[in-house]
C-alpha cells in the first residue's frame, strides 16, 4: 500500500469569505471570523483508508503555545467541539476530502499558520501549510462583539463611509470621511499596528494571547492611533501652525494616513486632531470586526485634575487664560465600540467608549477606555477604564474665575451645572442624518436624577481617593449676579465677512446699576486655545431698574483674516463688572462657514468605466485667492488620493475643475473633495455615487 501523501489544499477562499462577510476586503488572504466554520478540501495521492485521517495545527504569534491558547492541535472528529478548535469531515470524493474547521468564539484574532498533515497508524507525514486571518465575528452569538441587529452590523462594521460632526453647540457642521477599512493593504496595516504596540514589544506572547478580548484590543489601539508613547499612527497638533505636515482639517479619510504610516516605516504621520484620531480608530476597529461608531460631544470638558469640575479663568480685560490643565472644548470626538464586559457584569454590556486623542495618561500611557456607556450614565466612575475622565467630558460642573494678573488674586464668578455635554451626536444607521444620543450619556440636564448621579459620581471618586465629602470649590457660596447677559446673533457667519453681533445686558434688580464691560475677541482652535487677539473694546453704562441695553459689535474681516486658523473659530468674551465688584462673563464661540464646494457627476457610473466629474468653487472675497489645491478620494472610485493644483482665483471668480473617476465595485460609493488655498482651508463636500454593473 502506497503511503498517504497530501498533494494540495484548496482553501476555498471565495466561498469562505462570502460566508464570513469578508469578501469586501481587497486582499488575497483567506479571511474568516470566529465561531464560524470554514471549509478546505485536501487532495491526497489516493483515497483514505480506515484509520487514516488528518492532523491540524493552528498557531499565531511569535511563540505559539497550547497553554496561551495561541496554538491548537486537533484531528477530525464526528462533531464540532464547543469552545475548542475542531475539524469535521463534510464529504469525500475519491482522493479528496472536504473538511470544516471550527474556531472557538474566544480565539485570539490575528494572522494564523495552519498546517494540515495526513496521519496513518498514528504517524503524521509531511503536510501543507497555509495562512489565514481570523477576525472578530459580530454575526455570531457566542462572540463578545455579537451585534444582533443586521442594519447596525452593516453600518458599524461594513460601512466604509462616515459623517464627522464638528463646529459648536450653536451650529453643528458635518462632513464626510472615508474609513476605507476594506481597501488594499489596510488589513495588514491594522494587524501590524497591534505588533507595534508597547504591550507587544514588552511581552509578545502574552500580548498575542490577549487578542481574544476586544476590551484589550480596543485599549491597545486607543494608544496606537496616537504617537505619544509608541510611534503610533498620528502626531497630534493643536497649535494652529501645521507647517511640516498636513493640516488636520485637510484629511478626508483614513486610508492615506495608514498607508503613509506604513510606508514611512511606522513613523508618525503629521498631523491629527480628535476627529482624525477617532476616524482612524474607527477604520482599524471595523477592519478587525469590532462594531464601532464616532461620537461628537459639544462643550466637552477636559478635566485634568479629575475632580469632575473644570475651571476657566479670565483676566480683568476679559481675556481667556490657560491656567491649570482644565479646559472646555467646542467639541470633542471619540469612539464607541460594541462588546460585552465580562469584567464588569452583563448590565455594562453594549457600547464602550474609547478615545485615541492623547489628553491624559492612563496607567502611564496616552490611552483611554474602554469605559461602559452605562457606567457613565449611572455615575459608576469607580469602574474600569478611565470612567472619571469620560464622565467629566459630558457632565462636569463648569466654574468660572476672574484672575488679577497684578495681584495674582483669583475670585470665583459662577458655577454652571448645565453647560457641559450638549448635542452628543453620531451618524444615523443607513443615512447621513445626525442622531442625538445625549440621553445615552446622562439623564436630562438639570433634572433631579441627573444631579443625583453627579453627586454619586463625586462621592465615589472621593471615597476611591481615601476621603469623603465634596471639594471646597463646590461649597463656596457666590452671590447671584444682578446682571445677566448674552450675545445675540442674526444668521450664519461666513469667512470673508465682517462678524456682527449684539451684546444684550439686563439689570435683574429694581435698582440702577453702573457697569463696566471689557470685551475681547480671539481666534482659537476648537479646543478654545486662544491663538491671537483680533479685537477689543470697553464700554461703561448705567442700567436703570429692570432695563435691557444693547451694545452692537463689529469685528472686521481685515482684523481677523490673518490670524484665523483652519478651524475658522472666534471666541468673543465680555467681562461685565458691577460697582460692588460682582462680575459676569458672557461669551460666544463662533464658527465661520466656508464657501460652498459643488460636485457634479456627469452621466451614470458603471463598473470599470471612467466617469467625468466637475467640481466648482467660487471665490467670495474681494481679493485674489492663491495656492489653490483640490484633492479628491473615494473607496472603489479612485486609486489613492487625486491632487490637482489650480490657478489663482480673482475676486468673485468661479473655477470648474474636471477630472475622471474609475469605479471598480458596484454599490453606493462616496466621492470626497477638499479645497484649500491661502485664504481657505478644509472646504469640503461629498457626493453619493451609485455604481451599476
Amino acid at each position: 500500500l502506497t503511503g498517504l501523501q497530501l498533494i494540495k489544499i484548496d482553501w476555498q477562499k471565495e466561498a469562505n469569505r462570502r460566508k464570513h462577510h469578508t469578501n469586501e476586503y481587497d486582499s488575497t488572504d483567506l479571511i474568516v471570523r470566529r465561531e464560524q466554520p470554514f471549509s478546505i478540501t485536501a487532495t491526497c495521492n489516493r483515497a483514505l483508508k480506515s484509520g487514516e485521517s488528518f492532523k491540524f495545527t493552528a498557531e499565531t504569534g511569535p511563540k505559539p503555545s497550547l497553554k496561551a491558547k495561541t496554538q491548537a492541535v486537533f484531528s477530525i472528529s464526528s462533531t464540532a467541539s464547543n469552545g475548542t478548535w475542531s475539524a469535521v469531515q463534510q464529504s469525500t470524493e475519491s482522493s479528496s476530502v472536504t473538511i470544516s474547521i471550527y474556531c472557538p468564539a474566544n480565539a485570539a484574532i490575528g494572522r494564523y499558520k495552519l498546517s494540515v498533515q495526513p496521519t496513518s497508524g498514528g504517524n503524521a507525514s509531511q503536510g501543507i501549510v497555509g495562512t489565514f486571518v481570523l477576525l472578530y465575528n459580530p454575526w455570531s452569538q457566542g462572540d463578545d462583539v455579537f451585534m444582533p441587529n443586521n442594519a447596525e452590523r452593516q453600518e458599524y462594521v461594513m460601512e466604509e463611509f462616515g459623517m464627522v460632526f464638528t463646529g459648536n453647540a450653536n451650529r453643528i457642521n458635518s462632513s464626510g470621511w472615508n474609513y476605507g477599512q476594506f481597501q488594499e493593504g489596510i488589513l495588514d496595516i491594522c494587524l501590524a499596528s497591534l505588533d507595534k504596540s508597547l504591550n507587544y514589544r514588552r511581552d509578545p506572547a502574552t500580548d498575542v494571547s490577549r487578542r481574544n478580548d476586544p476590551k484589550y484590543v480596543g485599549r491597545v489601539l486607543s494608544a496606537m492611533v496616537n504617537s505619544n508613547d509608541d510611534n503610533g499612527v498620528l502626531e497630534g497638533n493643536w497649535s494652529g501652525d501645521y507647517r511640516g505636515g498636513t493640516s488636520p482639517s485637510s484629511w478626508n479619510g483614513s486610508v492615506e494616513i495608514l498607508k503613509k504610516w506604513n510606508a514611512a516605516g511606522f513613523k508618525p504621520v503629521k498631523y491629527g486632531q480628535c476627529w482624525v484620531f477617532a476616524s482612524v480608530l474607527t477604520t482599524v476597529l471595523r477592519c478587525l470586526g469590532i462594531p464601532t461608531r464616532m461620537i461628537s460631544n459639544f462643550n466637552s470638558a477636559h478635566d485634568a485634575d479629575k475632580n469632575l469640575s473644570v475651571d476657566e479663568y479670565y483676566d480683568e480685560s476679559g481675556n481667556p487664560l490657560r491656567m491649570g490643565g482644565d479646559s472646555v472644548w467646542n467639541f470633542h470626538v471619540w469612539n464607541e465600540s460594541w462588546f460585552t464586559r465580562k469584567d464588569l457584569g452583563s448590565s455594562y454590556n453594549g457600547w464602550q467608549i474609547l478615545d485615541a486623542t492623547p489628553q491624559e495618561r492612563s496607567a502611564g500611557v496616552f490611552q483611554c477606555g474602554p469605559a461602559s456607556l452605562t457606567a457613565i450614565k449611572e455615575g459608576d466612575v469607580d469602574l474600569d477604564y478611565d470612567a472619571p475622565f469620560i464622565f467629566a467630558e459630558v457632565n462636569a460642573d463648569r466654574i468660572t474665575w476672574s484672575y488679577n494678573t497684578s495681584t495674582t488674586e483669583k475670585k470665583r464668578i459662577y458655577s454652571y451645572t448645565k453647560s457641559i455635554g450638549h448635542s452628543i451626536s453620531t451618524k444615523a444607521v443607513g443615512s447621513y442624518d445626525r442622531v442625538d444620543v445625549t440621553n445615552d450619556y446622562k439623564y436630562e440636564e438639570g433634572s433631579e436624577k441627573e444631579r443625583e448621579v453627579y453627586q454619586k459620581a463625586v462621592g465615589k471618586l472621593h471615597v476611591g481617593r481615601g476621603f469623603a465629602g465634596r471639594s471646597m470649590k463646590h461649597e463656596e457660596i457666590v452671590p447671584n449676579p444682578e446682571i445677566s447677559g448674552k450675545f445675540e446673533v442674526d444668521g450664519a457667519f461666513k469667512v470673508g465677512k465682517d462678524v456682527k453681533l449684539t451684546l444684550l445686558l439686563s439689570n435683574l434688580t429694581s435698582e440702577a446699576k453702573n457697569i463696566k464691560v471689557n470685551m475681547t475677541a480671539w481666534t482659537t482652535v476648537y479646543t478654545r486655545k486662544p491663538i491671537h487677539e483680533v479685537w477689543k473694546d470697553s464700554v461703561s453704562a448705567t442700567l436703570a431698574s429692570k432695563e435691557e441695553k444693547r451694545f452692537p459689535i463689529k469685528i472686521a474681516y481685515a482684523e481677523y483674516q490673518q490670524h484665523l486658523t483652519s478651524d475658522n473659530m472666534l471666541r468673543v468674551i465680555a467681562l461685565c463688572q458691577e460697582e460692588n465688584g460682582i462680575e459676569v462673563v458672557v461669551e460666544r464661540n463662533i464658527v465661520l462657514e466656508n464657501p460652498e464646494l459643488l460636485i457634479q457627476v456627469v452621466g451614470d457610473a458603471k463598473v470599470n468605466e471612467p466617469v467625468n466629474v466637475e467640481v466648482i468653487f467660487t471665490n467670495p472675497l474681494d481679493q485674489e485667492v492663491k495656492d489653490c489645491t483640490l484633492q479628491a478620494e473615494g473607496s472603489d472610485l479612485l486609486k489613492g488620493k487625486l491632487k490637482i493644483e489650480m490657478p489663482p482665483l480673482k475676486p468673485k471668480q468661479s473655477s470648474k475643475v474636471p477630472f475622471e473617476i474609475f469605479p471598480t465595485k458596484t454599490g453606493t460609493k462616496q466621492l470626497l473633495v477638499n479645497f484649500s488655498s491661502d485664504k481657505f482651508t478644509g472646504v469640503k463636500a461629498f457626493e453619493t455615487i451609485n455604481v451599476a454593473n
